[in-house]
């Protein structure tokens, strides 16, 4: 018998510029080589491109930031580039929750396959995406150049 997960509530809405000295320390802190704030910017003037944010409240009317995800809709694939947690606040289903939206808005725009490559080394983001029904299908050689690392293709139908 599966024990039932609680879904915790977190908010979860799209990125602003005014939101980019947060999302960039929760980037800096997560990633050995996070992403520059240009790039992030840039994502933010693409059609194509969505950051979402998941954010909890701390007291009325102040929140706190605890996770992003970066995504790509072109034409019926949804591409997920970049999931990051706060690293005090993993394992409180964050970024499952980024996760659930951001396939749920591939969905909504009439999405048929999700795509992500995650690191050969990350197990804990391999189980989350395991568990939410993700495949691996391939493997990119040395995608991860800094560190010579391979990534996993992984792949959802929608």
């Amino acid at each position: 018998m599966r024990k039932l997960q609680i879904q915790p509530e977190f908010l979860i809405r799209p990125m602003t510029p005014d939101d980019m000295p947060e999302v960039m320390e929760i980037e800096r802190v997560a990633f050995t080589n996070p992403w520059s704030p240009e790039l992030l910017r840039r994502e933010l003037t693409h059609d194509w491109s969505t950051i979402l944010l998941a954010e909890e409240e701390v007291a009325p009317g102040l929140r706190r930031l605890l996770g992003f995800a970066i995504f790509w809709v072109v034409h019926d694939e949804l591409h997920i580039l970049n999931v990051a947690t706060d690293p005090p606040q993993r394992r409180r289903g964050v970024a499952r929750a980024v996760m659930n939206a951001t396939l749920e808005r591939g969905r909504q725009r009439r999405c048929t396959l999700a795509t992500l490559e995650v690191r050969r080394s990350n197990e804990a983001a391999l189980a989350l995406y395991r568990d939410m029904g993700f495949r691996a299908v391939g493997v990119r050689p040395n995608y991860y150049v800094d560190e010579g690392e391979d990534a996993i293709v992984m792949i959802l139908d929608l």
